[in-house]
This record gives C-alpha cells, sequence and structure tokens, in this order.
C-alpha cells in the first residue's frame, strides 16, 4: 500500500446540539499527517452560535498549523481565540515514525487510550487534563506520550458525556458503533455533546507488509 492510500486512523464522530438549539458549540477534527494523524476536539465555551465560532476558530487553526509541534499549535490556538469565548479542547498526535501518541487536554474535555494486552483485558490511560481556557488563560502547556500499536482505540468526548463513560465491551466494535452508543447512553440533554473515538491502523510500514 503506497503512502498516498495510507489511512493513520478509522474513526467515527457522534455529536448533537444542546436540544433547543440549532448549532453546536463541539467540532472536531481528524487531520492526516505523513505518518499518522492529528485528532482534536473543541469545545466553545457555552453553547448555541458564540460558541460554534470559537470551536471553529480553534479547529480551523489546528488544520493550518498541523505541521507545527503540538504545543506550538495550541498556542496559535491561543492567539487566534483572544477575541472569542474561547474554548476547551484536546489535541492528540498519532505518530506511525516511533508509534506513539502525545495528546494534551485543557478544560473539560477528556480522553481515554485503551488497547488489549496479550490476555485480553482492556488497559486504559487517561489523558490529563489543565485548568485553563484556550483564548483566555493558558497555563503552563505539558503533554504526555504513550507508546500505541495497531487496533488501540482513542476516545475523546466533551462535558455533554458522563465522565464515566465505559466501552470496555465495545472494545472491537466499528469506531462509528462505538461513538454512536456512547452518545446516545451517556449524552447529556444540558450541554452540547460529541464524541470521537478513532482506532490506530500502525505505521505505513507495519500497515503495507500485512
Amino acid at each position: 500500500m503506497t503512502m498516498s492510500s495510507y489511512a493513520a486512523v478509522d474513526y467515527g464522530v457522534a455529536a448533537r446540539a444542546l436540544p433547543g438549539q440549532s448549532t453546536s458549540g463541539d467540532l472536531h477534527a481528524v487531520i492526516p499527517r505523513p505518518r499518522g494523524a492529528i485528532v482534536a476536539v473543541a469545545d466553545g465555551l457555552g453553547h448555541g452560535h458564540e460558541a460554534a465560532i470559537a470551536a471553529r476558530v480553534a479547529i480551523n487553526t489546528l488544520t493550518a498549523h498541523a505541521d507545527l509541534p503540538l504545543l506550538d499549535a495550541v498556542r496559535c490556538c491561543h492567539e487566534a481565540l483572544i477575541r472569542t469565548r474561547g474554548v476547551a479542547i484536546c489535541v492528540a498526535c498519532l505518530e506511525g515514525g516511533d508509534e506513539s501518541l502525545t495528546w494534551l487536554s485543557i478544560g473539560n474535555v477528556v480522553a481515554l487510550l485503551l488497547h488489549a494486552d496479550d490476555r485480553g483485558s482492556i488497559q486504559r490511560e487517561h489523558v490529563l487534563t489543565r485548568n485553563g481556557v484556550v483564548g483566555h488563560r493558558l497555563l503552563a502547556l505539558r503533554s504526555a506520550t504513550h507508546p500505541i500499536r495497531r487496533t488501540d482505540l482513542l476516545i475523546l468526548a466533551t462535558d455533554g458525556v458522563h465522565e464515566r463513560f465505559e466501552v470496555d465491551d465495545r472494545f472491537a466494535y466499528p469506531p462509528q458503533e462505538i461513538a454512536d452508543h456512547s452518545l446516545a447512553r451517556y449524552g447529556k440533554l444540558s450541554d452540547d455533546a460529541l464524541v470521537l473515538v478513532a482506532r490506530w491502523n500502525g505505521s505505513p510500514a507495519r500497515h503495507a507488509a500485512t
């Protein structure tokens, strides 16, 4: 398989606006890179049109600066969002060169990394969420890096989804089915809500060899 046809992740997204609203302030991006992808979710403060504007600025800025190191891209988002409501955000960079995931979360977007060990048990890592609002109050940034392997599952969810959602029993399901189930079962009716589920396909070299 050539690099041009290689897809770093398979993913699915389930989202809805706050009941009674026509626009959601929760948006996502999956941005291809030569050896991987950037996966991001932005939650504009509040809900409705102004929240959606802030989230769109964040997603557009990340997309425009996808070639930068993770922390630099987030700082660019902060500068671009200064005249908006601001956002909570989680950004994850999946890299096939060294089979790693580097991520950070600012505000109330949560993320899980799930993988099955050699005995079939599901192991999980949680993103370290830092306080702040991108565009208003950005504290010292710190990312974390974890090894990843093919079939690992990355899940990002805004605070319109109950934080203690469980997906272990659906680990092998297609990402879209997991996202739809998570939103239907754990989504709140008091806020916009979004769940993004991405499955890592492995590095291009390993993917081509299978």
